[in-house]
């Protein structure tokens, strides 16, 4: 087994390794979420928490860790007399994006429950991180069935396996660690509220510190042990002052003046809930601690608020991450002073870095409540799709009109790709539609279907008494239907025919409105752009919604119109997709007012890019943005020889009376 790179090792990161240290003294904090784009040391400091922890008095022989002075009741190896344990050092489990339902909750021997009546069960992940750290890497492109296991044993504190009324219940509480590039897809609201803590990391602009990274990286590659040896009176401190902080948590006060702040805090900047202001709370008391001090002060609650507020301020995920630190200060001058009343000194100066070493989580974008700055108004192009004279090929890019709700589109037929909420698909989860003999090991058993198969066999299988003799072939596996997540691959024209100001803000709202409605939905998304003489790839296909959003927001318009190049290249795009993902399927969302300009015969060109993709039953929709008084239905055309659905800007909305909920058609519903 390799040495762990030293914690006290890591180059800079002080957010990152402050919000480490204040989970390894208080755990009630509630974990941490690390932000932040590849190759930050965002792993390595997490991996290397765990030697920093204390040893965990256990039960001798208990598989799930239970404390020998006070054991769980309900633990399946049990029961246990309290009494004296033995000592372990603290885990550290890392949850694998690709995991099964059963490698993390554990699996339960379902021939040996109907056949024996025996609870046969094998731990899973939740148990070995019972009283240690569960880390998820990628935690973001963690499947949903997972997340929602995750979301309910960090909720009751517990892990319960059940199956046809056979159930297994164990303790399972851990310190929940994830790390995530946003660049590859936001995280549900749900989980992301379950993290106490969220710290965003980038590699550092500074030459000196990025030499020195890479200087303690090479010496820890060339030797492991010698470099952790170099650095073990720095780690013994800091797992001694660990120790010390948890010592005197208990003795901490947490005053009426920074209780009002926090809360003061927390409805100014209108975060949901109350699990913020305990988050809040339990981390400025840990701060305290680590600093050694059994008093909370003003510090200490504007640095849990820039630790424990940035990731539940955000409305959708297009907000930036971050809280804006002008209007932090403001709210805690106000609330400041002992009982809640005004600090008489007018010109208070915290100390910018905090207790501990811990700095301000790095801002990405602009301060909330600061809009992006407008556009000179551009003017309207020429019949032939070129900008006016003196404003060349090329327009600025025109802000997005505000975001709505859009009806519901899916794919039709019943897929089999990555679960989500947008198309049905057969699914782990969702409502029984059948039976299936299993393929590899029995998740989901269908009781009926086998107690059906094993019945005509008992009297040759020699049954003498009440109970039911079933084999391995008798068993059959339920099969489910739910939803799946689908690839949302939009083609937007982005010519000169579109380039009128009020028209394109409004079609980048509707690609916004559909942008969010995808990420509701757990899909991926692609973005194709077409204008002048060609396509591009604006964005190949991702999770991330939000880089979709950013890419959109800074397209620029004008040219003409090059719709066969779009699509041909969308079909391109589809081709390497399906290579990469077989079971997940797409709808092509084309963005258009159906006009095609440029080259020889641009019309028929379109008429037979589109077929091609109709011929290999691409779903899709046309969202119609012709407008004015006299409109050509080019977009109606264009949707069928696509074989898919046009709908208008008007009739995409949720609330509109102009159509209903609709599937799109695929070319194989109309072939039928």
């Amino acid at each position: 087994m390799s040495t762990p790179f030293p914690f006290t090792a890591v180059v800079g990161q002080d957010d990152l390794r402050l919000a480490l240290l204040l989970n390894a003294v208080s755990p009630a904090v509630g974990g941490v979420l690390v932000r932040g784009e590849k190759g930050t040391a965002k792993s390595t400091a997490v991996r290397a928490l765990s030697a920093l922890l204390p040893e965990v008095p256990v039960v001798p022989g208990c598989r799930f860790s239970c404390d020998p002075a006070g054991p769980d009741p309900a633990c399946p190896d049990g029961p246990h007399e309290a009494g004296t344990g033995a000592q372990r050092p603290a885990r550290m489990v890392e949850l694998p994006v690709g995991a099964s339902e059963d490698r993390l909750v554990g699996a339960l021997d379902i021939e040996r429950a109907l056949a024996e009546g025996v609870k046969a069960f094998e731990p899973g992940l939740l148990a070995d991180a019972h009283r240690g750290i569960l880390y998820v890497d990628e935690v973001n492109l963690l499947h949903d069935h997972l997340v929602d296991l995750l979301l309910d044993a960090a909720a009751m504190g517990a892990s319960y396996v059940e199956r046809e009324g056979v159930s297994v219940r164990h303790a399972a509480r851990f310190l929940l660690v994830g790390t995530m590039n946003p660049e590859e897809g936001e995280l549900r609201p749900q989980l992301l509220d379950r993290f106490g803590l969220t710290v965003e990391v980038a590699a550092s602009r500074e030459p000196d510190q990025r030499v020195e990274v890479v200087r303690r990286r090479l010496a820890y590659d060339d030797d492991q042990d010698g470099f952790a040896a170099r650095w073990a009176d720095e780690e013994a401190a800091v797992r001694q002052r660990i120790l010390a902080a948890r010592k005197l948590l208990p003795a901490v006060r947490l005053g009426d003046g920074p209780l009002r702040q926090i809360a003061a805090t927390c409805a100014a900047f209108e975060v949901d809930g109350m699990r913020a202001d305990i988050v809040m709370a339990r981390t400025a008391t840990a701060l305290a601690a680590w600093a050694g001090r059994t008093e909370v002060i003003a510090e200490d609650v504007r640095q849990a608020a820039l630790l424990a507020l940035p990731h539940r301020r955000r409305r959708n995920p297009f907000d930036a991450p971050g809280i804006d630190e002008d209007k932090l200060d403001e709210t805690l001058e106000e609330f400041g002073g002992a009982d809640g009343e005004r600090d008489d000194d007018p010109d208070p100066d915290p100390d910018p870095d905090g207790p501990g070493g811990g700095g301000r989580p790095p801002q990405d974008g602009p301060d909330e409540g600061t809009p992006a700055g407008d556009v000179p108004a551009q003017g309207e192009p020429t019949d032939d799709g070129k900008a006016p004279a003196g404003q060349g090929g090329e327009q600025s890019p025109v802000r997005a009109a505000e975001p709505f709700r859009t009806k519901a589109l899916s794919v039709p037929g019943l897929g089999e790709g990555a679960a989500g909420r947008r198309s049905r698909a057969r699914t782990e989860q969702g409502r029984t539609t059948g039976s299936r003999r299993p393929r590899g090991a029995l998740t989901k058993l269908h009781l009926a279907a086998t107690v059906q198969a094993a019945a005509p066999h008992q009297l040759a299988r020699g049954r003498s008494g009440r109970g039911l003799v079933v084999r391995r072939d008798d068993l059959r596996q339920a099969t489910r239907e739910g939803r799946e997540g689908n690839l949302v691959l939009f083609v937007v024209d982005a010519s000169g025919s579109m380039a009128a100001r009020q028209r394109m803000g409004a079609v980048k709202g509707a690609v916004l409105s559909l942008l969010l409605d995808a990420y509701q939905r757990r899909d991926k998304v692609g973005l194709v752009t077409f204008r002048g003489s060609a396509a591009e790839v604006a964005l190949p296909p991702t999770s991330s919604v939000d880089a979709a959003a950013v890419r959109l927001e800074s397209l620029p318009t004008g040219g003409r119109t090059p719709l066969a190049a779009g699509l041909l290249r969308a079909h391109e795009v589809l081709r390497v997709e399906r290579l990469r993902d077989p079971a997940r399927r797409a709808l092509v969302v084309v963005v258009t007012d159906g006009r095609a300009t440029g080259g020889t015969e641009p019309v028929a060109l379109a008429g037979r890019a589109a077929r091609l993709l109709a011929a290999e039953q691409v779903a899709s929709v046309v969202v119609d943005c012709e407008s004015g008084p006299v409109r050509l239905g080019l977009a109606g055309r264009l949707a069928g020889e696509l074989g898919g659905t046009a709908v208008t800007l008007d009739e995409l909305r949720a609330d509109s009376i102009a159509g209903l909920v609709r599937d799109v058609q695929g070319t194989s519903r109309r072939a039928a």
